[in-house]
Order: C-alpha cells, then structure tokens, then sequence
C-alpha cells in the first residue's frame, strides 16, 4: 500500500513536472537549467544523490587527497579550512567548484555560461550558475545566505514566515518571493517539483525520515545534508559558510565574513581566562533538566570565553547534543556554578528569576540564583549561526563582569540577558 501511494504520488508530480516544462519552453525562464539531470535528460538516470553513497565514474587522486574526475575536470585547489571537518571544496580550470560533505554527497557548480562534462558519476549533483530555487529546511543556514546577501536564492522555505528571526526570510516570504513548503518530514512534493526546486538543503533531521530523501530522488529534486551541528568546534560551525559560499559564487565574501567571526571570538580568548563554571540548561515540560553534553559547541564557546562548563564529563555519544536528567541531579552537579544560562530557543525563554524558579524550584538554593548571575540567551540564538563570534564575546562579558563588577550585569550584550 505504501509502495502504490508513492507509486502514485509520483505520477501526479511527474504530470505537473511534464506540464511546467511545456509551459516554460521558448518563455526564457531559467529555471529549467537548475533541473537535475533526471529532469533534464531523456536518459532515464534519477537525478540526485541520497546522502551516505557515492559511485560513478572511477576518480583519480591529488597530492592531499582531492579528487581529479579523469578525463573530465582538471583539479587547482582546495579551499584551506581552519575549523570545519564535514565539507571539502575542490576547484577546477574553467571555473568549475565540487562541493563533499559528510557522507559522500558531491555538488559539481557549473559557472554561467558553461556545460558540465559527459560522463559525470550518477550520483553527482549538478548545478548550474546562479543558483536558484532552492529549498531551504535547514533553518540554522538561512543566516549564510542573509550574510552573502544570496537569500534571493532560495524560493522555498522549511519553516513559515513567523518561524524566522531572519529579517530578510521573513521580508521575502510576506512578498511572495519566498514560500513555505512544508517541515523535512512532510514536505509539499506537488509545490517544490512545480517550483523547479534544484536542491533541497535539509539539516540532521532528516535522517529520522529517510523515505523524505527517497521521494525527492523519486521526484529528482536532489537533496544535500549540512552538517554544521556536528562540527566539534564553535567556529568550524560558522565555517560551512565557504560551502554556501561556493554554491552561490561568494566565495570571497564568504571568506571575509568568516575572518570576521573568528576575530571577535579571538579578542575574548585573548583576554585573561576567569575558570568561572557556568551552567547552560533548558527545563522541558515534563520537569527534566536538558544539558549539553561535553563535547557540544555550547560547552566549547563558553571555554572559549575564558570560562569552565560545569558538565566536563558527559557523554560524546555522536549525533546527539543534549542530555536530559532528573532535576536533583542537576542539582548535586550545578548547584555551585557561578553562572545559569538558561537555553530561551525552546520555549521562548523567561523574563525573570521568579518565573525560572517556577519551573524549577530546586534553582532557588543555586549558588549563581543567590549571587543574582543568572542569564537567559536570546530567542533566535539557533538562527544567528553567523554571530557564534559575538556569542562568543557576550559570554565573555558575563564571566568579567561577574568577576570584576566593572559593568553593569547584562550591558552591551546582544544575544543574553541578565535575569533579576
């Protein structure tokens, strides 16, 4: 029954898809060439790459490990990355850029005006410049693109227009230029292949629901996976924004934006290291208290600051952020940390120590609740993936001001806020 109702589903699309590109031919719409192959080509190949496999055409290797299609493509460089481990950029003559991530996927980025070689792998994902209708469902690169001034580029939108923190996404959805289509785990199929969708840009999630991947293949709509979230290091999460960079053509920019971060977050390094603890939690509704686990970015921005997380022993269990315990635990391990941050992007956040006692009442005997250093981040801290620099800072400022009193709690701070 499953497999006739995709069977089915299929068909429709495969209708609409037939019709819209009836309707464009001789119009001088360019969203033709941002197709997959198997939207493009009579050859019957599907397009797209389902994220974890990679086969085709056999590769040669360069000194250093990037790949040289033989035959095809003639390999320059790579892009030298500082923090990220979970994407490669590759150059080749003629301009052309490939793109791998994590599990294998590869992105070859045709420049304007040029052809893709014969005889590519299958499973390589062709785009050609500039880049457009995109499907973006993974909400923390949103910020990229609104960065590199790309946003633009993307058509589809995996959250609705009051889900963003993002101006500009916001902007463009109330203007129609950007639309919803549907949440990773049921995206609308008939809007996204009608729209002439050349990627889908999914986060981790979408592990949870791999028939998604299956019926975009089914559809050709290719689809690529950001890793971001995985990346151990603060800044190797900015850094994924060279990869958007690449695929739109900003390399440069992206690269400056980049040296940006790193050197506000290099300025509260330098600074004298107070070892203050700091404790970053979310109570869940059901009275757990939610902690980042050691090897999490969160722990790491707050070493970064100059600070100690007071978790230093939890577990690296991959793929997973967060840990939830029982709140006397959390009180026999955090009771004495200098500082409460309490995580706002979950629920909204609170307004006051009154009303985080309310949902914990065991935080009234907390060390930093009687000390009056309680902060709360802002709630678009998951979206402002290009300020993990100025994150960075803030926390600094927290641990200097609790330690100096030089500034007044919770001033000149952007994404925390001191609760009272």
């Amino acid at each position: 029954m499953k497999r006739m109702k995709k069977l089915l589903a299929a068909a429709t699309v495969s209708a609409l898809v037939l019709v819209e590109a009836l309707s464009l031919t001789g119009c001088g719409a360019g969203s033709l060439s941002q197709l997959s192959p198997a939207q493009t080509e009579s050859s019957g190949k599907e397009g797209g790459a389902e994220p974890g496999k990679n086969s085709g055409a056999p590769e040669t290797e360069k000194e250093g490990g990037a790949p040289e299609l033989a035959g095809k493509l003639v390999y320059e460089d790579s892009a030298e990355l500082q923090y990220a481990e979970n994407f490669s950029i590759d150059h080749y003559e003629g301009g052309f850029c490939l793109l791998t991530t994590k599990d294998g996927t590869r992105i070859l980025i045709v420049p304007e005006g040029k052809e893709a070689p014969e005889g590519l792998p299958e499973d390589m994902i062709v785009l050609k410049r500039p880049v457009k209708n995109l499907y973006l469902v993974a909400s923390a690169v949103m910020d990229m693109f609104d960065s590199l001034s790309a946003i633009d580029a993307i058509s589809l939108s995996g959250q609705e227009e009051d889900g963003w923190y993002i101006e500009s996404a916001r902007e463009a959805m109330r203007a129609g230029k950007m639309v919803y289509a549907g949440k990773y785990n049921r995206p609308d199929y008939e809007l996204i292949v009608s729209k002439g969708c050349s990627l889908a840009i999914e986060n981790r999630m979408i592990t949870h629901s791999p028939e998604v991947l299956e019926m975009l293949q089914d559809f050709g709509v290719p689809a690529v996976v950001e890793y971001s979230s995985y990346e151990s290091h603060p800044l190797g999460r900015v850094e994924w924004i060279k990869f958007f960079g690449a695929l739109v053509g900003e390399e440069e920019k992206a690269e400056e934006i980049f040296a940006a971060q790193c050197a506000v977050a290099d300025r509260a390094a330098a600074d004298e290291r107070t070892d203050a603890t700091v404790a970053f939690f979310f109570v869940t509704s059901n009275g757990l208290v939610q902690v980042r686990q050691s090897s999490d970015y969160v722990p790491k921005m707050i070493e970064l600051a100059g600070g100690r997380y007071i978790f230093d022993d939890l577990g690296d269990e991959e793929g997973r952020s967060t840990l939830n315990m029982q709140a006397e635990e959390f009180y026999s391990r955090a009771k004495d940390a200098d500082f409460l941050i309490y995580n706002s992007s979950i629920d909204g956040g609170v307004a006051s120590v009154e009303e985080l006692t309310g949902k914990c009442p065991l935080l009234k005997d907390f060390k930093a609740v009687k000390e009056g250093n309680v902060f709360c981040t802002t709630n678009d801290m998951y979206q402002q993936t290009m300020s993990i620099g100025g994150m960075i800072g803030d926390i600094h400022k927290m641990l200097r001001q609790g330690k100096s009193g030089e500034v007044e709690k919770g001033a000149e701070m952007e994404f925390l806020f001191h609760l009272s």
